[in-house]
Formats: C-alpha cells, sequence, structure tokens
C-alpha cells in the first residue's frame, strides 16, 4: 500500500473523517450532559468517567496499532479463523479485565479522598469492570471493522484508525458507563 505523502492527499483522505469523528464529539458532549446530575450526584461516578473513556480508547488504539501492523505485514486476513485478529482482540479483552478492577477503585479512592465517596467501593468496581469489559468488546469491534475499512479503502489504516477508535470509544464509554450504572446502581 503506497502512501501519497503530499498536502493536497492527506487533506482528501484525513479532512471527512476529521470533520465527522467532530460531530461524534460533539454527541459525546451531549450524551454525557445528559447525566450531568447523577454525576454530580456520585463524586465517584465523575472521577470514574474521564478514564473510562481514556483507558477504552487506549485499549482500542493498542490494538489498532497492532492491526496496523498486521496490514502492512500481510499477517492478517480479516476472516472468522484469523488467528492474528482472534489473538489480539483476546489480548485487547484481558488486559481491559486487569487494568479496569485498578480504574474502579483508583475512582472510588480518589472520590473517597476527596468530596467523599456516596457509592460503595464493590458498587464503583463492579461498574468500571462491567463498563471495560463491554467497551473492550466494543473498541474491538471498532478497531476491527475500521481497519478493515480502511484497507479495503486504500487508506493507510496507521493514518485513519487510531482517531476513528478513540473518537468512538469517547462515546460509547459515556453511553456504556451510564447504561451500567442504570443497571447496577
Amino acid at each position: 500500500m503506497a502512501t501519497d505523502w503530499r498536502v493536497g492527499a492527506i487533506t482528501r483522505a484525513m479532512l471527512p473523517v476529521l470533520l465527522a469523528l467532530t460531530l461524534v464529539e460533539v454527541g459525546s458532549g451531549l450524551v454525557l450532559g445528559s447525566f450531568e446530575a447523577e454525576l454530580l450526584a456520585s463524586p465517584s461516578l465523575l472521577v470514574l468517567v474521564p478514564v473510562t473513556i481514556g483507558t477504552a480508547g487506549n485499549l482500542g488504539s493498542i490494538l489498532a496499532a497492532r492491526l496496523s501492523t498486521a496490514v502492512h505485514l500481510g499477517t492478517v486476513a480479516f476472516e472468522p479463523g484469523d488467528e492474528t485478529l482472534a489473538g489480539n482482540a483476546l489480548a485487547t479483552v484481558a488486559l481491559a479485565l486487569t487494568v479496569f478492577p485498578a480504574v474502579g477503585l483508583g475512582a472510588w479512592g480518589l472520590a473517597a479522598l476527596t468530596t467523599g465517596a456516596r457509592l460503595r467501593p464493590t458498587t464503583v468496581l463492579a461498574v468500571a469492570v462491567a463498563s471495560g469489559f463491554l467497551l473492550s468488546l466494543l473498541a474491538v469491534l471498532v478497531t476491527a471493522v475500521t481497519t478493515y475499512v480502511a484497507y479495503r479503502l486504500e487508506l493507510d489504516p496507521d493514518d485513519v484508525v487510531i482517531p476513528v477508535v478513540t473518537n468512538v470509544c469517547d462515546v460509547l464509554g459515556v453511553v456504556v458507563l451510564f447504561l451500567v450504572v442504570a443497571v447496577l446502581v
């Protein structure tokens, strides 16, 4: 896959993506704003929001970098039995299951130290782990689809996938976190 490094080519490839992602981020802000009352009532959740969103985006970015490299090396096939894709997806979910418990306990601890935690630590831990698990599955799906689409459109996945994944994970992070809160709290 040859990359055209001229300003015009980069602009044609990236401007539509960046404009669409701007709208996605506005949507994320609107969703977040609609949960303002719940966030202010539970400081632990308020602390959990940016960390959850950031961690989901980071997990997706790690997977995006690995899949982009696999595309360039020709070692990923995007088929159901693809071991490269499955192994990287499984590693992403496993990483989420090890990171999000620390995220939940850290959010509860920080809220307890600063404003007083109103939720039990087990509740915040359950919200963080459930959200993290669901977000890791969604991040894997979004990353795999975006990488495949970039490859099929002959766009460099190194340029396209990480911005798409991090922005989409912002929106998904807010939505998933508050769906889990609605179920568990």
